[in-house]
């Protein structure tokens, strides 16, 4: 699999967990999409959206970042990796609810 120097580069990164979850466990699998190279347009008759970018379909899993990574390159693919965000927990306490303030609340 050869792909040409003028397409548009891959991204690696690590997805975001699924907003329904409320766990702290992060997503295993790091994901290697490739960004759209050309235009999208609506389809006329079934109104979806359209595009003659056929790797816009491809979505490959890897265990790790560097899987991801060596994957690109043993193919020629260029790549773009993005860091995960860390999550930051600000510590809550019940009690702050009730607690007198000197300003009211809006």
């Amino acid at each position: 699999m050869s792909v040409p120097k003028d397409h548009a580069p891959a991204r690696i990164y690590r997805p975001a967990s699924n907003a329904m979850q409320s766990g702290r466990r992060t997503p295993a699998d790091w994901v290697l999409e490739f960004e759209p190279a050309g235009r999208q347009w609506p389809d006329p008759l079934m109104g979806w959206i359209s595009s003659r970018d056929m790797d816009r379909q491809v979505t490959l899993h890897f265990k790790t970042k560097e899987q991801a990574i060596a994957y690109a390159e043993a193919h020629g693919i260029a790549y773009i990796v993005a860091q995960p965000h860390d999550r930051t927990v600000k510590p809550k306490s019940y009690a702050e609810n009730f607690r007198p303030r000197a300003t009211p609340r809006a």
